[in-house]
């Protein structure tokens, strides 16, 4: 076997089967090609080489055979040298012929060198700021939000107002068709908050239970379906239910409401921990973000293809479910912005690359420093993702317990690391 380095931590690996032991893998392949021949005399999968190479051509069997040939010979060869192989490998067969060795070359990723130089006394460098203080308006901020939240919803026969809850049928209609998800049924919103576009709402103030009305608006320049934006429409709203909203008064009695408080100065106290606790933690997160900056902005790698492109998919899955978490589809969201899925993911490159460096910083400090989690603290971690699964239905049986410890393992380390950073 010859290994030749190649840019990008890439390794090229010629290897090579001898005719010897190819045999037994031509008689492996066809033993399991001969399973979906019917072949006078012979059970499936019992006809001799010969008879099946004569059946469906020696050209097969011996593809078939130096298939499984590569798979076995490869995985052999990267646990033997301890290759720290990433990604799938790309298989260039050099040298086929019944009779002879089987030559291939094997291009794979891997795990690339890491030079970090002094990371300890780049890190003492990264100073430690004080979280900002939270301001009593702000704890007011929080109380009136939970009384409006708790506020009582009482149906009324007026019209309705800003700030009342109300329930409505609606059709929006452009160049006389409905327009998609232009129709609801028994719609809930309350008027002022602005989920719809500017004038809607306006519309429906004064308007009372049964009332029905018609009016027209244009749709924002700006709006998030260009094929709307700017375009004008026809509303039919029907009222369905006006409620006013009653809001508690700001008392002991409030606060006993809420949980276990003895009265309203104990739940100021409680959000006041809460939102301090809140700011700590962002600032904690920040810290941990200038010591990952710091350490990779002088550190010398180089990134395979295979980790960057991971990543990047990685990066597309986590922005489509946030996309998904606002009503909205991947593509329709990149029709919007007038731009491909490629753009985008070009765009992202550089912060890819970042994340990447990050892992790999992290991961070569664990080997220096010899931070590893515990097996204990991996399986308690395990045991509570496994909790969870259970209430999940058949969830738990579809959970992959290596793919699981793996990451657990990770995530521990990771902390474990950052722990240390943040000490030095």
């Amino acid at each position: 076997m010859v290994i030749r380095k190649l840019p990008k931590s890439q390794l090229e690996i010629k290897i090579s089967v001898p005719a010897a032991e190819l045999e037994k893998f031509l008689d492996m392949a066809a033993e399991e090609l001969s399973k979906d021949l019917k072949i006078a005399g012979f059970r499936p999968g019992k006809a001799p080489r010969k008879i099946v190479e004569q059946q469906i051509g020696p050209e097969k069997v011996l593809a078939h055979a130096a298939e499984k040939a590569v798979k076995k010979s490869y995985v052999e060869s990267i646990e033997k040298n301890k290759i720290e192989a990433i990604g799938e490998p790309k298989i260039t067969i050099t040298k086929i012929a019944a009779g002879n060795d089987l030559e291939y070359k094997a291009i794979v990723g891997i795990m690339p060198e890491i030079r970090l130089g002094d990371y300890r006394k780049r890190v003492k460098d990264v100073k430690k700021e004080e979280p900002e203080k939270i301001k009593p308006g702000d704890v007011q901020k929080e109380l009136e939000i939970l009384r409006k939240n708790r506020a009582k919803l009482i149906t009324v026969s007026r019209g309705a107002e800003k700030d009342d809850h109300v329930e409505i049928d609606f059709n929006v209609l452009v160049d006389g068709n409905e327009i998609e998800g232009g129709k609801s049924q028994n719609h809930p919103l309350t008027i002022g908050e602005s989920y719809f576009i500017p004038g809607f709402e306006e519309n429906l103030i004064g308007m009372k239970e049964k009332d029905e009305k018609e009016f027209a608006l244009v749709f924002p320049k700006d709006y998030h379906k260009k094929e709307l934006a700017g375009k004008p429409a026809k509303f039919k709203v029907n009222m369905k239910l006006v409620q006013k909203k009653e809001m508690a008064e700001m008392n002991d009695d409030f606060a006993k409401s809420l949980g276990k408080f003895e009265n309203l100065e104990s739940l100021k106290k409680s959000i006041l921990e809460g939102m301090e606790m809140e700011q700590k933690k962002k600032n904690e997160e920040k810290r941990r973000q200038d010591i990952l900056e710091k350490i990779i902005s002088e550190c010398q790698i180089e990134i395979p293809d295979v980790l960057l492109e991971s990543e990047l998919e990685k990066m597309m899955a986590e922005f489509e479910q946030n996309i998904a978490g606002m009503g909205m589809k991947l593509d329709d969201y990149f029709t919007s912005i007038k731009k491909t899925r490629d753009e985008v993911r070009k765009g992202w490159k550089e912060t890819a690359e970042k994340r990447v460096k990050s892992a790999l910083a992290l991961r070569e400090i664990a080997r220096l420093e010899n931070l590893s989690p515990e097996s204990a603290e991996i399986e308690e971690e395990m045991n509570k993702t496994l909790a969870y699964f259970k209430g999940q239905g058949d969830m738990e049986k579809n959970v992959d317990m290596e793919r699981l410890y793996n990451y657990v393992k990770g995530v521990l380390q990771n902390e474990k690391v950052l722990k240390f950073l943040e000490n030095l």
